[in-house]
């Protein structure tokens, strides 16, 4: 197994440690907080038995045996601590969104490029069975002419928002939002199937301090339009959706689960699909990595590293 470093000890974090676990592809190997979170860490040294745990960032940067790191920081710090670990010649899963700008996406493109180092983006729709089974399913549509997605989830820290307590999400300074948060998926989603748009707009609804807390995205393609809802303020049933001239596909639930989906072809049954091999979201996506590590599939990290710097773009043409 390939050893792993952890940056953070926020929400993601068990979850993250306990897929790269249950991957058999990584070794948790040591964890890092900020000295006000040591707690924390040696909490979930404890917890998930990781070997060691630390303050000291220069401790991972120097350790030989650290192959890769992950990054669940914080957005904002994205990018920084992406660039200080490959610059170091580290190899980086970065949780989601990618960075902040899609010129920071770029240049940490650059740098793994030119060393040959594999970095990642964290964004699980793209790794379950039943994307790729979408993707396949595509041309029995007809000439796409819709395609809608609804990720909206009523935040646990929006009550406390809205008493003027800002928390990292709903903070413009640490690029929160529903944008940047949830709208992501979506967005992946999308530009994962049909590539870049040809014309991007957002419009939101703003809380007090600015931040997006629901908004909506529209993208123009050649043939047909694509709308992606997001919802950290309210709550409704989340689904993803694509229409085409000869048929629908339809997945009810989040889009960064994406359990299962419907495939309706006009004047044939409706078919279901649950291909999705882990109970767990985040799983899968470990699972690639490594696999992408082990047969040093190189022109898969750099597939991958295009969609994260679309989505980049299209994510900055929204401001």
């Amino acid at each position: 197994m390939v050893n792993v470093a952890i940056l953070g000890t926020g929400k993601i974090i068990p979850e993250a440690v306990s897929a790269l676990q249950a991957s058999k592809k990584f070794h948790v190997a040591n964890i890092w907080a900020r000295a006000h979170s040591r707690d924390k860490a040696a909490a979930l040294a404890e917890q998930f038995q990781i070997d060691k745990f630390t303050t000291d960032l220069d401790e991972i940067l120097n350790d030989a045996a650290i192959e890769f790191v992950y990054i669940g920081l914080v957005n904002s710090a994205h990018y920084d601590y992406a660039k200080k670990f490959l610059d170091a010649g580290k190899n980086v899963i970065l949780e989601k969104p990618f960075t902040t700008t899609a010129a920071q996406a770029q240049e940490l493109i650059d740098i793994a490029l030119s060393k040959k180092l594999y970095l990642f983006e964290a964004v699980t729709t793209l790794h379950q069975q039943n994307f790729y089974a979408i993707s396949d399913a595509l041309p029995k549509l007809g000439e796409i002419k819709i395609a809608l997605c609804n990720f909206s989830q009523y935040s646990s820290r929006y009550d406390a928002y809205k008493r003027g307590e800002v928390a990292p999400a709903f903070d413009p300074k640490l690029n929160g939002g529903a944008l940047r948060d949830i709208n992501i998926y979506n967005l992946n989603f999308v530009v994962g199937l049909f590539g870049m748009p040809k014309k991007i707009s957002y419009v939101a609804n703003r809380g007090f301090n600015g931040i997006d807390t629901s908004g909506v995205v529209s993208l123009e393609y050649e043939n047909f339009l694509a709308q992606c809802i997001a919802a950290k303020d309210s709550e409704s049933p989340s689904f993803l959706s694509i229409q085409g001239d000869n048929g629908y596909i339809l997945a009810h639930g989040t889009p960064n689960e994406l359990n299962s989906f419907e495939l309706a072809v006009r004047g044939e049954k409706v078919q279901k699909f649950a291909l999705n091999k882990f109970n767990h979201r985040m799983i899968q996506e470990f699972v690639d990595f490594g696999e992408i590590y082990e047969q040093q599939n190189y022109s898969a990290v750099k597939s991958g590293l295009k969609i994260s710097l679309d989505v980049m773009k299209v994510i900055e043409q929204c401001f």
